[in-house]
């Protein structure tokens, strides 16, 4: 889960709705410039996220915080395996996507361990076996799975409201054909993609969160209940041409 520290307690954004975020960013990109397969694109970025149960589990800190993603190192293979398996209902192609994307995350270990190795090289020897099935070329497979990683990053730095203040641009990715592409906030709140990647001028993208008012809770099973509690909030944003 995504966790942002707000005056009046947490924010907690699941990773699903993250999820969910990014597929609706990707369902704006302009139509002429879209990655092979957009719909099957769009529905790898919507479920990327699909193993994550943010009810489940140890979700909290040692000083009973909730537990933000970026601080939870937990990758088991058998469940990386299971949302390799649950692709493979929708598509190859969704799962060839989701595949790349486990990789990428999970690169670092590769050399860690045994059990690491055989997975990783695994994917990669079962990713190039779904692209000549699918009679498509690497460099295609490639370009859609940058586009991938961009939605996922723009949605990311929206959920942990990374938009930095006075109009200064952050970076989305420069994955997509080798063109670096910035977010940024307008004087009226709006923010604004440079250069402009979007089929219309002017769209709005939203995410719900959970507000949690305690900053602290004793076990799992306290903040697995005030999760289920919690008042919802609707983030949104208005994204516009300049």
């Amino acid at each position: 889960m995504i966790v942002n520290l707000l005056d009046d307690g947490w924010e907690v954004i699941y990773h699903r709705a993250h999820a969910l975020l990014a597929a609706q960013i990707a369902g704006q990109w302009c139509r002429a410039n879209a990655p092979e397969r957009l719909y099957e694109t769009i529905a790898a970025i919507s479920h990327h996220d699909d193993l994550e149960r943010e009810w489940e589990g140890d979700r909290i800190t040692d000083a009973g915080a909730p537990l933000d993603f970026m601080l939870d190192s937990e990758a088991s293979i058998d469940k990386l395996r299971e949302l390799i398996a649950s692709a493979w209902y929708r598509s190859r192609w969704v799962t060839l996507l989701t595949s790349k994307h486990i990789c990428f995350l999970h690169q670092s270990r590769k050399g860690s361990s045994k059990e690491w190795d055989t997975f990783l090289n695994e994917q990669e020897k079962l990713q190039e076996r779904w692209q000549k099935q699918l009679k498509i070329k690497p460099e295609q497979v490639e370009r859609a799975y940058q586009f991938m990683r961009w939605c996922d990053r723009l949605s990311l730095i929206l959920a942990q409201r990374q938009i930095p203040m006075a109009g200064r641009a952050v970076e989305i990715t420069s994955g997509i054909d080798g063109q670096r592409y910035d977010v940024r906030q307008l004087d009226d709140g709006r923010l604004t993609v440079e250069p402009w990647c979007f089929q219309d001028h002017e769209f709005t993208v939203n995410v719900e969160a959970a507000h949690l008012s305690e900053l602290k809770y004793d076990n799992n099973e306290a903040l697995t209940e005030a999760l289920k509690d919690a008042p919802i909030r609707v983030l949104e944003w208005t994204f516009v041409k300049q």
